[in-house]
């Protein structure tokens, strides 16, 4: 099923494509203001968009520049008055697919929807052979260096195929996710499948870097530059020239360092501390944040022009726990890392370690994940590891402190109408209370299946549970 995202300020408008598009077999999403349309595209992809020109504080223009940042394949129809026909065609020469005027034809939006449909398979299918034989170059290079992991659910596929799209270029790349995403692993498979692949990969940890010491780590220094300076240094951009520069949490870096660094991407020249010699450099820069670069700019943290500069092309990688299918398939790529460092040969995982694995929501993601395999593989002596092996935090994490008995004590006490009245609030927190209650008997009291057949998270399952205090 394809999935359509139609943005307008209109509510009658985004109300009837969702209902037309939605019974012609598309997975449809609306969005009334930009903010929520910025929010929806860089949670999700869209095979199409359809947005109005006029947005508020924002036009059809920075819709497509986000939309493309996100997935240059997806197709973005501008819907317009006759009046911003003129703009409209503009932004077709910027790369939006087409522009549709309003009044809106459901028969003409259907044509113009399959056609936009059609070439987002063509240039799929352009890149889809070169694709498929990059990808397995990175899962083979990548794994046998235990640096890049390449999963099997549609969020792994979804960052393969970016990292394929612009490893070739010179892109700046923005890699956000949280921490233990594997953000580094991301940018050296980016180096690995890249024309400066033969060239220096070099990684930096800005939030280690101290204001002092920070220019003089990245830039260098000359002997005598400052206090301490008894030798010259060369910097890390001296040492990575020509090929690749990774530079991580780069939110923390400090603000004096950052006035410096965006001199050095402008006009890719740097002076060592205390130096006068101009020195040129050619080097592609990737940086990665756990947050968002344009929230630490509006607290006045990161500078907005240096941003601008890196946000050329941005990878958004999932968390773990988004990542059902993948987990069993790093749990054994860890393992056997852990097998080879040990000297063991410890075959695999039981069924229940599988499942609580699924089921445990992994906050420091890939790191905490091998760092728990390295660990029970050291406690395992058999051929398999079994669930008493795992870390107490993990192998208790879904079991509940009530049984049948006192759950159905608590409805009577915590829920009830009050004093026989039809309280439509108390009559739906009780239907709540059993619902949830029958739910967790199904599924043998897993939090996790218990959130997905509710149709809600897991965060908020828990609150309800503190709630109706069953937990």
């Amino acid at each position: 099923m394809y999935n359509i995202l139609v943005i307008d300020d209109d509510v009658d408008i985004c109300n009837l494509l969702d209902r037309f598009l939605s019974r012609n077999g598309f997975n449809v999403q609306t969005a009334f203001s930009s903010s929520t349309a910025y929010s929806l595209i860089e949670k999700n992809y869209y095979d199409v968009v359809l947005s109005d020109f006029r947005l508020g504080n924002t036009d059809g223009k920075d819709i497509l520049e986000k939309v493309k940042q996100k997935d240059p394949t997806s197709q973005v129809i501008i819907i317009t008055g006759y009046s911003d026909i003129k703009v409209a065609v503009d932004v077709i020469k910027l790369g939006a697919f087409d522009y549709i005027t309003k009044p809106l034809l459901p028969d003409e939006i259907l044509l113009l929807l399959n056609k936009a449909l059609h070439k987002k398979e063509e240039l799929n299918n352009q890149a889809g052979n070169e694709v498929v034989e990059k990808s397995k170059t990175v899962r083979k290079e990548s794994t046998e260096k235990g640096s890049f992991i390449s999963g099997v659910s549609r969020q792994a596929k979804e960052v393969e195929k970016q990292i394929i799209l612009v490893a070739p270029t010179n892109y700046s790349v923005i890699i956000y996710g949280e921490s233990g995403t594997g953000k580094e692993s991301i940018a050296n498979a980016i180096h690995k499948n890249s024309l400066r692949k033969n060239k220096n990969f070099v990684s930096i940890d800005c939030g280690a870097l101290t204001k002092e010491l920070a220019g003089s780590e990245l830039f260098g220094h000359e002997k005598g530059s400052f206090t301490g300076a008894l030798n010259q240094k060369i910097g890390q951009f001296e040492v990575a020239n020509g090929g690749t520069i990774f530079l991580d949490e780069i939110a923390n870096l400090p603000y004096d360092t950052q006035v410096a660094l965006l001199r050095v991407v402008q006009e890719r020249k740097l002076r060592r501390i205390g130096g006068t010699k101009e020195i040129d450099i050619d080097i592609r820069i990737i940086v990665a944040s756990n947050e968002k670069l344009t929230e630490a700019i509006s607290r006045g943290k990161f500078r907005e022009d240096l941003y601008h500069r890196f946000n050329e092309f941005s990878i958004h990688l999932y968390p773990l726990r988004e990542r059902g299918k993948d987990i069993e398939l790093f749990a054994n790529h860890f393992l056997r890392l852990a097998n080879e460092e040990l000297g063991k040969n410890i075959t695999g995982f039981s069924p229940e370690v599988i499942e609580v694995f699924k089921s445990y929501r992994w906050p420091g993601n890939l790191r905490e994940l091998n760092n728990i395999i390295k660990r029970v593989a050291l406690l395992t002596d058999g051929e398999d590891i079994q669930l008493n092996s795992l870390p107490h935090e993990i192998s208790f994490q879904d079991k509940f402190s009530f049984n049948l008995e006192s759950a159905s004590q608590k409805e009577d006490t915590v829920v009830q109408p009050h004093s026989g009245k039809s309280d439509l609030k108390s009559v739906a927190l009780s239907a709540e209370y059993k619902t949830i209650v029958e739910v967790l008997k199904q599924v043998n009291y897993n939090k996790s299946k218990a959130a997905k057949l509710l149709e809600i998270d897991r965060k908020t399952l828990y609150n309800k549970l503190k709630q109706y205090q069953l937990l």
